[in-house]
């Protein structure tokens, strides 16, 4: 579909922002170091030799308005793609479409895929031969950094351009236009004070859509905007959180090191500024994942479980009532005994091997799958641990160079101890084994019976 076939203008209901949507490039505000005169998208986009790009950037900095005028200044038709809503299926509806609209009426098309990071691997790699091949001129927008969010193959075929916020001058600007525009609110007689505007632009914090939005709804009761008009049409304080920028980072910052240091109010108020802000619940639940395993870990298995759940929840039943079942997760996480153990463990294992290198695998664990693997040695010696009564394997299972190397210490704090009592119980046994002659049939004394793991309850 071209969103240019229609006059948008005209259609009732059709909210300010869209009607005032700019169709040139000189009618856009903000992006000069885009889109100023000589600068290089401005370039590509009028020599009409930009190929596949991805637009990086908050809310409202004009990534689909930008696509619609690329679109119209190279006279191509512009396909709009939701990454949430499409599949694979209608990708190559819009390719077939595209061939014939290429074929009989010699005009690319354009292909805007919104919130480009929510596509799945399926979907990002049935784009790769079509835009390999120039059938379509792919744009993607994402508030998300594409180079964790979009897979390397689609990235290296395509250039990324960063916008910024709006500055709150640009933000008045629009509004100011909004006021006089026949697009807009002109010929309304519709007249604000400079203090309200002005708080409406600080207030949008480099939102370009926020600012119009709400200009429309104090607008819609008021003839007169004054400050209380305007603080009343925003209805609460617009918080700040730019996705694409630091202070995103700080805040999940904040959230996890509220989780961390086992504070549910603090880990609820940061939770709290990430919804209110927008933030993709997805992207809450992936670090809820992570933190369970890094800083919970075995003090407490059931916290990945719990973790994954809210996960699973969040997909099943989406926002707003998901907020409940994020809020649940979150305060079970904060208060759960903390070790990061594991995650120790694997960094020192990690930081081993890359100083070693490929130690040799000691030959009597190796796969033996050949008669001639077989006749060198490959499994000579392994012994079964279903074959002791206890389940203990009296034999080392490191290379040699790091026999005896420890990496994984079991803390103290929760269900961590058991394990550690456990493991310290079946180093006492494998000594014992050790010490006893060959062919010694080993008795375990009553109170060496190895330690009862608490049932999950």
């Amino acid at each position: 579909m071209n969103l240019f076939d229609q006059d948008q203008d005209n259609i009732p209901g059709t909210p300010l922002a869209e009607r005032l949507r700019p169709s040139r490039l000189d009618e856009m505000v903000g992006q000069e170091h885009l889109i100023g005169e000589g600068k290089i998208l401005r370039r590509l986009i009028e020599s009409d030799q930009l190929a596949s790009a991805i637009f990086w950037g908050p809310p409202g900095t004009g990534k689909t308005t930008l696509a619609q005028v690329i679109a119209h200044a190279t006279e191509s038709r512009f396909v709009f793609f939701s990454a949430v809503l499409n599949g694979v299926k209608e990708i190559r509806e819009i390719v077939a479409a595209a061939r014939d609209e290429r074929r009989y009426h010699r005009r690319k098309t354009l292909l805007f895929v919104d919130e480009i990071h929510r596509l799945n691997k399926a979907q990002q790699d049935a784009f790769l031969p079509y835009v390999e091949r120039g059938e379509v001129t792919l744009i993607g927008a994402t508030t998300e950094n594409p180079s964790f969010e979009v897979n390397s193959a689609l990235l290296s075929r395509s250039r990324v351009f960063v916008l910024q916020p709006l500055e709150m001058e640009q933000i008045r600007q629009l509004l100011d236009r909004a006021l006089s525009d026949p697009r807009g609110l002109g010929g309304k007689a519709i007249n604000a004070t400079d203090d309200a505007l002005d708080t409406l632009a600080e207030q949008a914090q480099g939102d370009a859509r926020i600012a119009l939005n709400t200009l429309e709804v104090a607008a819609a009761s008021n003839r007169h905007l004054t400050l209380e008009s305007v603080q009343e049409a925003l209805q609460r304080k617009a918080i700040l959180y730019d996705k694409g920028a630091e202070e995103h980072y700080n805040v999940i910052s904040a959230f996890i090191k509220s989780l961390r240091g086992s504070d549910p109010d603090a880990a609820l108020y940061w939770l709290a500024r990430m919804l209110e802000a927008g933030e993709d619940p997805l992207f809450i639940v992936r670090r809820m994942v992570i933190f369970a395993s890094e800083d919970v870990g075995n003090a407490d298995p059931r916290a990945l479980q719990i973790a994954l759940a809210v996960q699973q929840a969040v997909h099943f039943v989406g926002l707003p009532e998901a907020r409940i079942n994020l809020a649940q997760g979150v305060t079970y996480l904060a208060g759960a005994p903390k070790s990061n153990a594991s995650y120790v463990g694997l960094n020192e294992a990690q930081s081993e091997v890359r100083k070693s290198g490929a130690l040799p695998v000691p030959m009597h664990i190796r796969n033996a799958p050949t008669k001639l693997m077989k006749e060198l040695g490959y499994h000579q010696g392994y012994r079964y641990a279903h074959d002791d009564a206890d389940a203990i394997a009296d034999q080392e299972h490191l290379p040699e160079a790091l026999v005896g190397r420890r990496f994984y210490r079991p803390t103290s704090r929760g269900y961590e101890k058991t394990i550690g009592e456990r493991l310290a119980w079946l180093k006492q046994q494998r000594q014992k084994r050790q010490a006893s002659p060959p062919g010694e049939t080993l008795e375990i004394e009553e109170n060496a019976s190895q330690p009862e793991l608490p049932a999950d309850n």
